[in-house]
């Protein structure tokens, strides 16, 4: 026992992972540019409800088209060079915002290119990036390391649409994508000096297998564990109905409380706000439920803050709800990524995180374009916020009553098996 809990310790506090910290940190805030400017920006060439909500599309298109290929294709290369690669591209394909509008040829639909590629990319990024983290730290140590990182990017994305909203005083705004390309960049250097291996054991000897045999093998794993399958299926209906209240927010913001762009930005830190105490916060709340039941709880309060933010036409209202519904986000997703990286082996990490988002990220992009039109016909916006909160609040509760809400038995099973 004392030799394991050395080795706990060591990895706990290994300086890769420090390293690891600092590099997506720091991408994060660049991202955090662009996920600010982005909006805004197609907000200011269109003025339409649909056109923002296509921005979600073209996100989510990918993983439709390339999320179970690429999942099962990242747990059988090397994760460490793949995120390394993908960092160089996503700095080229962003820098190509800021050169378009100098040159003259930045369209609308360009940007849905941009964010297409962004988005195929990232999905390469974030199925080795999910499988890092038990290289990283010991199983016990997962809830705290996910709020230690959920926590840096937290910090970011209050700082990059701040820092956003301040220079397109000065700037034009697409020159904000320049400081998300060069994030993109430092990642990559970060990433180069680390030393762990991201592999689950990068010496073990695997019987050869084709790509068509990994995605199976991912897909089976999903859709028959007790636990992944619920919360596939808790994804698949949240996803298509929240969506709608982060794609239109601007939208929200500007006709339901004449926001200036520099309050769209601190609306979009706010929202990061409450995130950074919650996630240094999160493995207290492990202390007393389960992880599933935290999840859980958070989505309903999450749902139920949404919800309120329709009832109040006071700006600094809007901005103290979005604040507290930013923290419940990230506690939901804090504890959600910790479940899954607890119960499922490291070697499938990269397929299981692609295949659920393949399964429950399907269902975005309609969601969010079925929103857009209802807002585009009617002109409800605040209805909807006040409808897509009440659902969620209303589905995460019913879960409650599935092995979801009781997810400690199943992962104690895991563990003992494993």
């Amino acid at each position: 026992m004392p030799a394991r809990s050395s080795v706990v310790e060591s990895r706990t506090n290994n300086g890769d992972f420090w390293k690891f910290w600092t590099g997506q940190t720091i991408s994060t805030l660049g991202s955090s540019f662009t996920s600010f400017a982005l909006p805004l920006l197609i907000f200011k060439l269109t003025g339409s409800s649909l056109f923002l909500a296509l921005t979600l599309t073209a996100t989510t298109l990918p993983y439709l088209l390339f999320g179970l290929i690429i999942g099962a294709w990242a747990d059988r290369i090397d994760r460490k060079r793949l995120m390394i690669v993908t960092d160089i591209i996503r700095a080229l394909v962003v820098a190509s915002l800021p050169f378009g509008a100098l040159l003259g040829f930045l369209s609308v639909w360009w940007i849905y290119v941009v964010a297409f590629l962004q988005s195929t990319m990232s999905i390469c990024f974030d199925a080795a990036n999910f499988a890092a983290i038990p290289s990283l730290v010991h199983q016990e140590d997962f809830v705290t390391a996910n709020g230690r990182i959920q926590a840096g990017y937290s910090t970011a994305k209050v700082i990059g649409p701040l820092l956003g909203g301040l220079l397109i005083v000065v700037v034009p705004l697409p020159l904000l994508f320049c400081i998300d390309a060069a994030s993109f960049l430092l990642s990559a250097g970060s990433l180069l000096l680390i030393r762990t291996s991201f592999q689950s054991n990068p010496s073990e000897q695997k019987p050869p297998t084709s790509l068509r045999q990994d995605i199976i093998e991912g897909l089976r794993y999903v859709l028959k564990h007790p636990i992944l399958s619920w919360i596939t299926l808790l994804l698949l209906l949240v996803n298509f109905i929240l969506p709608t209240s982060s794609a239109q927010l601007v939208l929200f913001a500007k006709q339901w409380f004449a926001a200036s762009d520099f309050q769209i930005g601190l609306l979009y830190a706010s929202g990061s706000l409450g995130t950074v105490i919650l996630s240094l916060t999160a493995k207290h709340f492990h202390k007393r439920w389960s992880l599933g039941a935290i999840a859980l709880g958070a989505l309903m309060i999450e749902g139920g803050l949404t919800a309120l933010t329709a009832l109040t036409h006071s700006y600094w209202a809007l901005l103290l709800l979005w604040t507290l519904r930013g923290g419940a986000d990230i506690l939901f997703l804090i504890h959600a990524y910790s479940l899954t990286q607890a119960m499922v082996p490291p070697r499938l990490l990269g397929r299981v995180i692609t295949v659920t988002r393949v399964l429950t990220w399907s269902t975005a992009s309609l969601g969010a374009l079925l929103g857009g039109f209802v807002i585009a016909q009617t002109g409800q916006v605040a209805l909807i916020y006040a409808v897509v909160g009440l659902l969620i609040l209303g589905i995460a509760f019913t879960f409650f009553f599935t092995p979801l809400g009781q997810n400690e038995q199943y992962l104690a099973k895991d563990t003992s098996s494993s």
